[in-house]
């Protein structure tokens, strides 16, 4: 079945006229959505840490940023966009408290009301829009006149009138510009973990460090193996998101076609279909939920070193020094 698509004539902006929008959290969604929200004509509110560099970069932007407290207490509906290890913490004793009856709750990643971290209390609606892109072009599409396409979920029991407010709100920010296709809490949550872990970050990085790995064994020089493994590895990617599998095929010769038609399948195995699938159950079944913020509670030790290894990696070393050769590149440094 066809997913439902809304634009811009099915959402009404009024539905957001005299309602005090607060969002938690002046990072990278929500400086956007905070910015394109007051330039909808949208009474917007921040809550961010004072003394923080997110507080400075609102205060930057002509917001005068609230305690978390103080923010909730003020706002209609409240859009928590604060990292998702944070988020059950800071909800339990800045944000729960100060809720009341017809309060909409929101996010824009369903991870912590999905898993039940953040539980809302009785007479406050949940909904999620989800921005499918990052921040900056969240604001810079919106600048230009257009939109990120968005994602809208209701949480259950929730009210049609709260549908509305999401697609107006979606189409404060540019979404329905773009399009907002609606889901469900499980399906976001459930679809961007697995996307995450399986192609976009995980999947995609070990390829990359495997493939230059055994070329440099193979006693190739590390620089060759970053360009042919790492370095163009953005050609083939901008080709899939300008016309997908098809025209990337279409782009490249031949012989690349034929190469991945023919050995493709030999690194995708069904071997790694069964680990999909694992790593799916996982998701689902709330392991890894489970296993991110016990991690966290713990002071994320596995997870600082896990990174700390792998900006060691021969791949990061040489691809720092050969980014510096490449003027055209805005080269960024961690």
């Amino acid at each position: 079945m066809a997913a439902k698509i809304y634009y811009d004539n099915d959402a009404d902006l009024s539905c957001l006229k005299d309602k005090t929008i607060a969002i938690l959290g002046y990072g990278s969604q929500g400086h956007a959505q905070a910015q394109n929200l007051r330039d909808s004509g949208c009474n917007v509110i921040i809550g961010q840490r004072e003394g923080s560099a997110n507080y400075d970069l609102a205060v930057s932007h002509n917001f005068e940023p609230k305690s978390i407290e103080e923010a909730v207490k003020a706002a209609d509906i409240v859009n928590i966009l604060l990292p998702d290890e944070v988020q059950a913490d800071v909800y339990r004793a800045q944000v729960r408290p100060h809720l009341r009856p017809g309060n909409i709750l929101m996010c824009s990643h369903g991870f912590n009301i999905h898993f039940g971290l953040v539980e809302p209390p009785k007479g406050v609606d949940t909904l999620l829009v989800a921005p499918k892109g990052p921040g900056h072009l969240v604001r810079s599409e919106y600048v230009k006149g257009g939109g990120v396409p968005c994602l809208i979920a209701l949480g259950e029991g929730a009210a049609e009138s709260t549908r509305q407010v999401g697609l107006a709100y979606a189409k404060a920010i540019g979404g329905t510009r773009g399009g907002v296709i609606e889901t469900t809490f499980a399906e976001e949550t459930e679809t961007d973990l697995f996307g995450e872990q399986v192609v976009l970050c995980g999947g995609v990085s070990e390829l990359v460090k495997a493939a230059f790995e055994t070329l440099v064994d193979a006693g190739y020089q590390p620089e060759m193996a970053y360009f042919e493994c790492m370095h163009e590895l953005k050609l083939i990617v901008d080709l899939f998101y300008e016309g997908g599998l098809s025209y990337m095929r279409y782009s490249v010769s031949n012989t690349a076609e034929y190469g991945d038609y023919t050995r493709g399948p030999r690194v995708i195995t069904e071997q790694t279909r069964q680990e999909m699938r694992r790593i799916l159950k996982e998701i689902q079944d709330g392991q890894f939920a489970r296993e991110w913020i016990l991690e966290n509670k713990a002071g994320a030790p596995a997870f600082k070193a896990r990174r700390r290894r792998d900006r060691s990696h021969q791949i990061e070393v040489v691809g720092r020094r050969l980014r510096k050769l490449m003027s055209w590149i805005d080269a960024k440094e961690v």
